[in-house]
């Protein structure tokens, strides 16, 4: 299974704000909110287990987990067992020349209506979309006219709808009496948008599309009919959306009470903090998701109810295979955002930047190098206690429990027991390189595992960049965790 950049767990910690004085955070408790379906959809069935929830347990919401999100393909996820089978990125083979023709005849139809739609959105032509909208689905009609509003707000640079696959046995018999018309099926559409200044590639998904002929014409019923687990939706599918931009920031928000404008300033800031450390050869560009409520939240990435109750924000790769280059979003999480104030979400955003910059999301980097990087720029920005940031650590160690490893991927795993200590030990080996060999030597040492295409690059990177074996970097790191714990 891909690991999913996930973030970290409250615990009460403290960060030092910007006057210097010490700013407790609060402890958000898990909560228990149910996934909401979209406007105007019908009930959806249960997502899968398609990522794995990584909890960080340092000093603030951090985000943890290596920035694998969106590179996983639909095909892989397992299907939720009470929905209809939907077929994927495979088109259907008929079994008669009828049934052929028939299923020709529904990919002309529903390619037509959806080159109409991107032709209209092209246009910037509300009634060109909407007549592209089935007039009896109500609901929907009300859906695609946020929909269109929604794209009119973005920085589009592309946009595209393209036919994939259908199923004609996926709309239940009642579905179809309800739809009526002379035909109605549920096709598979893949949806790409590009967003212009921010984006090197199109951003993908494949959503279900239900289409309706009736009177000769055919139409657009639903984007939300059926979606199978793990298959992600577009954030401009779930609701109205606000979009603030900055000199490096595109914030699209859900929450009409979320002010964008301010997570605008935060952003730019990281994206500052990130270039002091990583330099200036990286695109300096970052969008962020903010959606209004965590069932939005999984919506976007694909992932089972409740996953990320305790996850402050995640980073995603919006693509449904993966692809250098691949369009990179940070995704809040709307409650433990709101809690953070602005220093701690300044700290969880450099984190998240950091991923974006170094593109974790496409990255050989074992976790512990990734997210003890991504904490060294973060605490870099914004300093933290060691005692407060490393408390479990420290706990452990003066008990007696020095590490005798560095963390395993294992290590960060949710079910992990001594998680926390996993991501604390991770961003002092990193800080441990910085303070010894200087702070362009840990870059170094990053883009030297990172570019590398040998499975022994960590252990060439430790070798040419820091003139040590593993091995003897962990007895050194080792020695620092004691002294910094005062054993």
């Amino acid at each position: 299974m891909s690991r999913l950049t996930g973030a970290g767990e409250q615990r009460g910690a403290e960060v030092i704000d910007e006057q210097g004085d010490t700013v407790p955070l609060p402890v958000v408790p898990p909560t228990e909110d149910k996934p909401e379906p979209p406007p105007g959809s019908p009930s959806l069935p249960p997502f899968g287990p398609i990522v794995r929830k990584v909890a960080l347990g340092l000093a603030v919401c951090l985000v943890a987990g290596a920035a694998y999100a969106g590179l996983r393909q639909i095909a892989d996820a397992p299907a939720d067992p009470n929905a209809p089978v939907i077929t994927g990125q495979t088109p259907q083979t008929s079994t008669t020349p009828d049934e052929a023709a028939e299923g020709v005849r529904r990919a002309a139809a529903g390619e037509a209506v959806l080159q109409k739609m991107a032709t209209a959105v092209d246009d910037d032509s509300r009634s060109g979309f909407l007549a592209t909208i089935d007039p009896k689905a109500s609901a929907f009609r009300v859906s695609a006219r946020t929909i269109f509003a929604n794209l009119g707000k973005l920085p589009l640079a592309t946009f595209q709808l393209r036919y994939v696959s259908d199923d004609p046995a996926a709309l239940t018999p009642d579905r179809q009496t309800e739809l009526g018309g002379t035909a109605s099926w549920l096709a598979q559409v893949e949806v790409s948008w590009q967003l212009k200044g921010y984006d090197a590639k199109p951003a993908r998904e494949t959503i279900p599309v239900t289409f309706v002929t009736r009177d000769g014409t055919t139409y657009a019923a639903s984007f939300s009919e059926r979606f199978v687990a793990g298959q992600r939706r577009p954030i401009w599918m779930l609701g109205a959306i606000d979009v603030a931009k900055g000199d490096h920031s595109l914030v699209i928000s859900l929450d009409g009470e979320a002010d964008a404008e301010s997570y605008v300033s935060v952003t730019d800031r990281a994206v500052d903090s990130v270039s002091d450390v990583w330099g200036d050869n990286w695109r300096r560009k970052v969008v962020v998701y903010l959606p209004a409520t965590q069932a939005q939240m999984e919506y976007v990435l694909g992932a089972q109810p409740n996953t990320y109750t305790q996850i402050a924000a995640v980073t995603m790769a919006e693509l449904d295979t993966p692809q250098a280059g691949a369009p990179v979003r940070i995704v809040a999480n709307p409650k433990l955002f709101d809690e953070l104030g602005r220093q701690g979400r300044r700290i969880v955003l450099t984190h998240e930047t950091t991923h974006v910059a170094s593109t974790a999301t496409a990255s050989p980097v074992p976790l512990w190098l990734a997210e003890g990087f991504a904490d060294y720029v973060a605490f870099t920005a914004v300093p933290v206690q060691d005692e407060s940031a490393a408390k479990e650590l420290f706990k452990a160690i003066r008990a007696g429990k020095v590490p005798s490893t560095l963390p395993t991927p294992e290590a960060f795993a949710a079910s992990s027991t001594e998680l926390p200590q996993a991501y604390e030990s991770a961003w002092l080996a990193c800080r441990l390189i910085s303070e010894r060999e200087g702070q362009s030597k840990l870059v170094k040492f990053y883009r030297t595992v990172h570019l590398s295409k040998s499975p022994t690059g960590l252990a060439d990177a430790f070798r040419t960049v820091l003139g040590m074996t593993e091995q003897e970097f962990v007895v050194e790191w080792q020695k620092y965790l004691k002294r910094l714990a005062g054993v």
